[in-house]
């Protein structure tokens, strides 16, 4: 009995666990259209947290960067192609026009705490199409 009653404990916390997983994904792909692509500002009140840690080597942290950038971004469109959460992180990675002088391939990861965004990372890259990669395959 011993044995079902454990199985059964880890089944229910990987569930609880996928579920916030879930529920964190949703969070984050909202509040990133909300902000960035409907350029809504009070999306920063609604699903970030101070102190927001930024490790973007180019922005600095705290909200006040995000709020001064966006209503700067012009041609601006997140398309989020594939998105995947594990814990308290949640990672995206999109095509994006309107970051740089030409489209960026951009994995996103997002740490959350209280179903608040209070950290991110960013890997960035210039879009290379499929026919000009090594291996003929797309970015994104």
């Amino acid at each position: 009995m011993t044995d079902n009653a454990g199985a059964g404990a880890v089944a229910e916390r990987d569930q609880a666990e996928g579920d916030q997983a879930e529920r964190n994904t949703e969070i984050v792909v909202t509040a990133m259209r909300e902000l960035f692509v409907e350029k809504d500002l009070t999306a920063l009140d609604r699903y970030w947290a101070e102190p927001y840690v930024q490790h973007s080597p180019q922005m600095p942290g705290g909200l006040d960067t995000l709020r001064a950038a966006v209503p700067g971004l012009r041609g601006f469109s997140w398309e989020p192609q594939r998105t995947a959460a594990q814990g308290d992180l949640v990672f995206t990675h999109s095509l994006v026009h309107g970051w740089g002088p030409g489209p960026v391939v951009i994995v996103d990861i997002f740490r959350l705490e209280n179903g608040r965004i209070v950290e991110h990372w960013d890997v960035v890259q210039d879009l290379t199409l499929p026919e000009s990669t090594a291996s003929g395959h797309p970015m994104v």
